[in-house]
């Protein structure tokens, strides 16, 4: 992951700097911003490859990207690409089409046709677009029947659409968080999940594989769970009931990837409670509330649990991750002196 900073640049640079680094990144380009924003440009821009996905997760105040057809003749890598909006809102223009997005939604694009994207934010920390671009060929859909989809708002709070929203926003939080091994398992994910999002929009199922559609239902599970683990009610029927899917099938596909259902729950439980244990901002948080707060509702049970998958009990951890704290900030005094 690559993290573009604009802070060692005088910021009455940092637009033009912006202007010609964007055409580097990812095609060639021109950007806008309110002239009175200008001087004051703030931009966050963090770069990774997943397989055969490029991903871009940009922050921005007051930002309009457009690429002409004369930026288009001079270069052109014949991709598609799917802005998910973050944070804020965006307007996206393409094919004498336009799409307002607001946080959770997401639009097709093509770079071979001009297009102009539109956003920002009141928010003093900007607004936020994730933009995942790929081959025209990794889509196993009628390239004639997304080019139709291009600037058509899939909205992000209903159907497929709402899961794969909850992927996207999970894939956008975790973005610097994926090994080179890890990345090319969620370039797979995520090319399915796309793939399932867009196939509803064109009313096509029936043209997405089998295989595709089994791993981008999981990987909307996944995402579903993750966003839930709060929850004490939890439970398979409920995950079932919010994809539409038997109870059945359910467990089959957790079979299928060598899991129970239950288990993975209680995995991402402790990891939650594993990283909450090791915080040190959390250390008047009593152990019971920490648990509680990621689902285990009897703290015999979730001590039990937590020492089988770590060794140690929930107290004995967070002791000894204490301990390694203090080490690690003497250790980095003592370099200072």
């Amino acid at each position: 992951m690559d993290v573009v900073s604009f802070a060692a640049i005088p910021a009455e640079e940092r637009f033009a700097f912006w202007r010609e680094m964007s055409s580097k990144m990812w095609m060639p380009l021109d950007a806008h911003s309110e002239s009175n924003l200008e001087s004051t440009f703030q931009a966050h821009v963090a770069l990774g490859g997943l397989g055969s996905v490029q991903a871009t997760l940009l922050t921005a105040r007051s930002l309009t990207i457009q690429r002409t057809p004369r930026l288009i003749r001079k270069s052109d890598p014949e991709t598609f690409f799917v802005t998910f909006a973050v944070r804020g809102h965006a307007i996206g223009e393409q094919a004498d089409r336009d799409a307002e997005l607001r946080a959770g939604d997401l639009m097709l694009r093509d770079s071979s046709r001009p297009y102009l994207t539109r956003f920002g934010s009141t928010d003093p920390a900007g607004g936020q677009l994730l933009s995942l671009q790929f081959p025209r060929s990794v889509l196993p859909l009628p390239e004639r029947g997304l080019r139709e989809l291009s600037a058509v708002r899939i909205r992000g709070d209903q159907g497929i659409g709402a899961l794969a929203s909850q992927y996207l926003l999970e894939l956008a939080r975790r973005l610097e968080q994926f090994s080179a091994a890890e990345a090319w398992r969620v370039s797979t994910l995520t090319l399915d999940v796309l793939t399932a999002a867009l196939a509803s929009a064109l009313d096509a199922s029936s043209a997405v594989p089998p295989g595709s559609r089994r791993r981008a239902l999981l990987a909307q599970i996944h995402a579903f769970i993750r966003a839930n683990l709060g929850d004490a009610h939890l439970t398979p029927s409920a995950i079932a009931a919010a994809h539409h899917i038997s109870l059945s099938y359910l467990h089959q596909l957790f079979r299928a990837e060598e899991h129970t259902l239950a288990g993975w729950i209680r995995e991402r439980r402790l990891e939650q409670c594993r990283r909450d244990l090791s915080d040190p901002l959390l250390t008047a948080t009593p152990i019971g509330a920490i648990a509680a707060r990621w689902g285990f509702t009897s703290p015999a049970h979730f001590s039990q649990a937590f020492r089988a998958a770590y060794g140690l009990s929930p107290r004995e951890f967070r002791r000894t991750a204490a301990t390694s704290s203090r080490k690690a900030q003497d250790s980095g005094a003592a370099g200072l002196r």
